[in-house]
């Protein structure tokens, strides 16, 4: 009697060991059709209107909650410059908050290498026709070179002298703020192209997006820095 009751435990046993197996074999292409499901459903629902809006908002929310609002200090510099190349202050205000959170980050270099307050590359800033320039960007380009406003004429570069002290240097806030307005502006932003004029600053569709997100905040708290 005892030897029944073990073969007989055995057999439970293994027909447990079935079950599993076959819930397994069932289980794993069940959870392969949910994922592919639910990936097509994200895919046609992401691009509806309101829920594509809504995924731009929520990719700034974190930072939103306590820096929404442009430093009033820097919206005269913005207003002079954006004035002076025929662009929207608001949509430098947005560059200035995406490339470098307002001159918060430190150092003011990127790991690609871009540079100060609105994050040029070198060779943008100087000229891609100086011989070092290929690539990204980079560049080998010595210090002088790089803020001297006679060098970066003759490369045809983007870097200007704002306030008149003899250099073009990406790291001098007037400096580099003008430059960048005067980017965005021959690249489009002057005729109201802004998409365009964001892409060509960083060739990133996500960027634009970023932009384009804080530049619509702005504008809709633009009266808030009538005054200023």
């Amino acid at each position: 009697m005892g030897k029944r009751k073990i073969r007989k435990s055995g057999g439970r046993r293994m027909r447990k060991g079935g079950c599993l197996i076959a819930a397994f074999v069932f289980l794993i292409p069940s959870l392969i059709v949910m994922y592919m499901l639910t990936a097509l459903f994200w895919s046609a629902l992401r691009d509806v209107p309101f829920i594509r809006e809504l995924n731009e908002y929520a990719a700034h929310t974190p930072d939103r909650l306590f820096d929404i609002r442009v430093p009033e200090n820097y919206v005269p510099l913005y207003k002079e410059a954006a004035d002076a190349h025929g662009i929207p202050w608001t949509l430098l205000a947005a560059h200035h908050r995406v490339e470098t959170r307002f001159s918060t980050m430190d150092p003011l270099i990127s790991p690609a290498g871009a540079e100060g307050h609105m994050q040029f590359m070198p060779c943008t800033w100087v000229g891609w026709s100086h011989p070092s320039c290929s690539g990204l960007g980079k560049g080998e380009i010595p210090e002088d070179v790089k803020t001297n406003p006679e060098a970066i004429r003759s490369y045809g570069g983007y870097g200007l002298d704002a306030d008149g002290d003899g250099k073009a240097d990406p790291f001098n806030l007037r400096d580099s703020i003008y430059s960048a307005a005067s980017y965005l502006a021959q690249n489009g932003a002057a005729e109201g192209e802004l998409e365009q004029a964001i892409f060509l600053y960083n060739h990133s569709d996500r960027y634009v997006e970023d932009v384009m997100s804080f530049y619509r905040d702005y504008e809709q708290r633009a009266d808030e820095y009538s005054g200023k």
